[in-house]
């Protein structure tokens, strides 16, 4: 592309035709009367006109054409030397570009990339407080009764708070000595908070506090300059108070046990919740992310006290939510497998809370890939089964068939894993909908090969490669190591054997070894704690 040939132009008795009547349309007549343009606005009768092009107006620098812009304008408001057309066209009027009411944004790439441009656009309205428009209604509302009302008794000063570029006195003291500025304290004031106030704290502003910064400076005969400087009219705490986050409750799953394997979002719902309430196996590695400051219930679920102890995690959770508390809700896994999320999800939602699930990465899958387990291969499985050893009120659930080409992933079995070894080699199973007739189904042969998975991906992880025949024996010999589950099939010895042995145990996680100093990927517990007390360090200051 060529370089671009910079040019000049004389606009002396130019006439500039704008369309429009808002700030941008009062910027464009202050340009055109700096270089001795002659600006003529169009707009409505009823336009709303910018208090300071009003004074344009007025004091007959600006003409208005009471009317709406029609094509032949372009021909006809020209100077009669280039036959009455228009020497140059400024549209400042909203176009589709209308997000919100008053609101408009406009991106454009200067012909690069249309669709980037769209893109750009959402991005930055996805920015603003949510019905960001109002708060613009509200401040123009303000502004204009401020106008309005000084107005009556001088002209403003000649400055006007949307130009680009602001002079040097935009943040110079008010004082009541000089009268002239103390004329226009409050709409300094407003101008002041638009450029520095947080947009959440503006979007707070109501209708009724409208009133109150008009009331706040009505008059130059203030207490003292001093008091309206140092004090808003608006209490900053009951504004911020508004906008604070309303209560929430978030479902979250922690994935296996590693911090490593904790989602972004989890993580980051662990760092700001107000409250947690955690499973009781979630791993240890996890609590530890959880800062000091926040209050952690687990849940005390054991034999026999296990709806007692759900329905204590619930009533804690709703307790918390009508003080305004963000809650989180730690499951271990995936909360919608077999972690009792979608009950919570409905039980919350029915008490007005609408929860927010985050997914985690479920131990029925990622357990058994660390411990060697394809949980599908090619020839050998081609079906991948999910199943509880647990069923409700203690009663154990029905077997899955026998299936030559089937993984089945068995969760919180391992406390029960005798009757459900003994269930699946059994040729019988109760059928209470057939009338509590016995029928048939394909039973599992004991040679099925089978691994027990402990403490997936945590440093303590245990493997116990065996058999249906022998599992029971071997986890009774090497004991139990919660939380754990069972696999079962062919894929268990895919990629490792047992070496014709009865069991064999595996020790130790060395899934993430090589990778700690190429991308950080392992992050130890004590570092995580110093890495939340350094979090609590820098919010507390």
């Amino acid at each position: 592309m060529p370089p671009l040939l910079l040019t000049a132009h004389d606009c002396l008795g130019h006439i500039h035709l704008i369309v429009g009547s808002n700030s941008i349309a009062n910027a464009r007549c202050v340009k055109s009367i700096e270089v001795g343009a002659k600006p003529i606005i169009i707009a409505p009768p009823r336009a709303e006109i910018h208090y300071a092009l009003m004074d344009q107006i007025e004091g007959g620098n600006v003409k208005w054409i009471k009317k709406n812009f029609e094509d032949d304008d372009l021909t006809n408001l020209g100077r009669d030397e280039v036959e009455n057309v228009v020497d140059a066209v400024f549209v400042t009027m909203g176009g589709k570009e209308s997000l919100d009411g008053p609101l408009q944004i406009g991106i454009t790439t200067s012909g690069k990339g249309c669709k980037l441009a769209t893109r750009i656009r959402r991005e930055v309205a996805a920015l603003l407080p949510q019905n960001f428009g109002s708060v613009v209604e509200r401040l123009g509302t303000i502004r204009r009764r401020i106008w309005e009302e000084d107005h009556r008794c001088q002209t403003l000063e000649d400055e006007d708070d949307d130009l680009p570029a602001q002079k040097s006195s935009f943040n110079q003291l008010i004082t009541e000595s000089d009268h002239s500025v103390a004329k226009t304290r409050r709409i300094r004031w407003l101008s002041q908070i638009c450029e520095y106030w947080p947009l959440r704290r503006l979007a707070s502003i109501t209708d009724s506090d409208i009133d109150t910064i008009l009331q706040a400076y009505s008059s130059p005969s203030q207490p003292s300059a001093t008091t309206q400087t140092t004090t808003s009219p608006l209490d900053f705490s009951s504004l911020d108070l508004r906008v604070r986050p309303v209560p929430r409750i978030i479902l979250a799953g922690s994935g296996p046990g590693s911090p490593s394997l904790l989602t972004l979002a989890t993580h980051r719902a662990i760092q700001t919740a107000t409250v947690i309430l955690a499973d009781k196996l979630v791993p240890s590695p996890i609590l530890d992310l959880i800062p000091r400051r926040t209050p952690l219930h687990i849940a005390r679920k054991f034999p026999g006290n296990a709806e007692a102890a759900q329905q204590e995690l619930l009533s804690l959770g709703l307790e918390a939510l009508q003080k305004g508390e963000t809650v989180l809700r730690l499951k271990q896994g995936d909360p919608y497998i077999y972690g009792r999320g979608s009950e919570e999800y409905t039980w919350f939602k029915e008490k007005g809370f609408k929860p927010i699930v985050l997914p985690g990465i479920t131990s029925a899958l990622s357990a058994p890939m660390f411990a060697g387990v394809p949980c599908t291969s090619r020839g050998v499985s081609d079906q991948v089964l999910i199943c509880t050893g647990t069923g409700r009120k203690g009663k154990a659930p029905e077997p899955p068939a026998y299936g030559e080409g089937k993984t089945v992933v068995f969760l919180m079995a391992l406390h029960r894993i005798g009757e459900l070894a003994e269930s699946l080699i059994a040729s019988t199973v109760d059928g209470e909908e057939d009338g509590g007739e016995r029928r048939k189904r394909d039973v599992w042969p004991k040679e099925t090969p089978c691994a027990v998975v402990e403490r997936a991906s945590c440093h303590d992880q245990r493997v116990i490669r065996s058999t249906l025949e022998f599992v029971v024996q071997a986890v009774e010999n090497e004991g139990s190591r919660p939380p754990g589950l069972l696999v079962l099939g062919k894929a268990c010895e895919v990629l490792k054997g047992r070496g014709g042995a009865r069991w064999v145990v595996e020790e130790g996680f060395d899934g993430f070894e090589g990778l700690d100093d190429v991308i950080g990927l392992q992050v130890g517990a004590g570092e995580m704690r110093e890495m939340a007390a350094e979090r609590e360090t820098v919010a507390a200051t």
